[in-house]
């Protein structure tokens, strides 16, 4: 199992930025995929952005070329660099994993999640 605690949220004004990060414990965060989630009240909640178990990442359209994911494995530490920041990109955001490296994309598989850090971006 992993046990997975996000930080760095907060709040920002419209074009500003901020770095989430997700400490990993309890197993080696290179033997899993790892991804962040956001989610507002009363909608699902959705994946922006997944790194694959050799590093490549992947994104939604509505962050792509805004936000940059990577990881530290010597840390164990999954991250989210969120540039020009918009007031959509408000939410809860959540650093999840699962240990099915051959689909990193696949969302549903996600069954290990943080606790979750808001994100607020006001104009």
């Amino acid at each position: 199992q992993v046990h997975l605690m996000e930080s760095g949220g907060g709040s920002v004004q419209v074009g500003g930025s901020l770095r989430l990060s997700c400490a990993a414990s309890g197993a080696a965060a290179s033997r899993y995929c790892m991804a962040w989630f956001r989610q507002n009240p009363g909608k699902k909640r959705e994946g922006i952005s997944i790194i694959n178990s050799d590093d490549t990442p992947g994104y939604a359209d509505a962050v792509k070329g805004r936000f940059t994911i990577s990881r530290d494995n010597s840390e164990i530490t999954l991250y989210l660099q969120m540039n020009s920041l918009k007031p959509e990109d408000t939410g809860m955001y959540y650093c999840a994993a699962h240990s099915k490296l051959w689909a990193c994309n696949v969302v549903d598989l996600y069954d290990y999640w943080g606790q979750g850090n808001q994100v607020a971006v006001s104009s």
